[in-house]
């Protein structure tokens, strides 16, 4: 079997998963959310948001200053999930295939055979995303979308489940590059991490002192426990008022701003609401599950031609769109 024929069968299955019951997926969330804490210090709601992707079947970009735990958070929840883990760290000189992978031709076969590049994982981490270049940037616009990835015509699926966690350096906007819309409307939610209360940093020194925590991490969820868990988020109950008061909000966002949410950020939305719904023990959605995701989900897709940034619309489109 080669290289490219292991990708393909470790790729999303074809028969599906029965999915935990609500109950169970809820339990199954704060156990990793719990684990994930022995490792990171005060930043629970960033552990959520990062497996509220992962279970909504999206991405996650995180853009902060350098040194406050965004690797090691990657590195946690991938340990806990008991899921392989990538890193790659982005540069100017980057090339497309240093991500997705090359064919290289056999000599003892007289064929061509693909190596898999570091994307295929069930965690990625993309360290520092807008430092390479447009053209490394957008090898990863296919494999957020759709899991997949073409290489010389061939496709070859990733594993499942598969999520991308990328970082973006905010610090030194000389030596970046600007990610592009399309890029940056295919992660489901945007965040920061922000530095630690003197509190939280005292107990991180505390536990750093002798031995990493994360060396010592072991997992609490196995990739069939998440594929279940997505497939019970798939099937929590999003009733027509709920459906429709998240297109209003969209449509708020594209009156008031140059650029609003896309059909795709809805799309995120919802499912990040399932997934909050999960996370509460609900087989439903409310209108507070929308209204918890909205900033983190709908921000980051706006665009307007004013300092008025996109964060603020949202607030706005909390405020002023009812619940029906």
């Amino acid at each position: 079997m080669t290289d490219a024929d292991a990708i393909t069968e470790s790729g999303p299955a074809e028969t599906s998963l029965d999915p935990l019951d609500v109950d169970n997926a809820a339990k199954l969330t704060t156990r990793i959310v719990d684990n994930v804490e022995r490792v990171i210090v005060g930043h629970r709601d960033a552990i959520e948001h990062i497996l509220i992707a992962l279970f909504a079947r999206g991405n996650l970009l995180l853009e902060d200053v350098p040194g406050v735990g965004k690797t090691m958070l990657a590195r946690a929840v991938a340990t806990s999930l008991e899921c392989s883990f990538s890193r790659v760290q982005f540069t100017p000189d980057l090339l497309p295939a240093d991500v997705t992978g090359v064919s290289v031709f056999n000599e003892k076969t007289r064929e061509f055979e693909f190596q898999p590049g570091p994307i295929f994982a069930n965690v990625v981490l993309g360290d520092e995303i807008n430092r390479a270049p447009p053209k490394t940037q957008a090898a990863l616009l296919e494999v957020m979308a759709e899991q997949q990835v073409t290489v010389d015509g061939e496709t070859h699926a990733v594993p499942d489940p598969f999520t991308v966690i990328a970082t973006q350096n905010d610090v030194e906007p000389g030596r970046t590059y600007e990610l592009p819309v399309a890029e940056i409307d295919r992660f489901t939610k945007k965040i920061r991490l922000g530095y630690p209360t003197e509190a939280e940093e005292t107990e991180l020194l505390g536990r750093v002192a002798g031995e990493h925590p994360i060396e010592s991490l072991e997992s609490v969820a196995t990739v069939e426990d998440v594929r279940r868990a997505r497939e019970t988020v798939s099937g929590v109950t999003v009733r027509e008022p709920v459906r429709a008061y998240v297109s209003r909000l969209a449509g708020y966002t594209r009156e008031h701003a140059r650029l609003g949410v896309s059909p795709r950020g809805t799309i995120a939305l919802l499912r990040s609401a399932q997934a909050r719904a999960v996370f509460e023990g609900r087989g439903y959605v409310i209108p507070d599950d929308v209204q918890t995701e909205a900033p983190t989900v709908l921000s980051h897709r706006i665009r307007t031609d004013s300092d008025v940034d996109g964060g603020s619309i949202v607030d706005r489109a909390l405020e002023e769109v009812a619940v029906e």
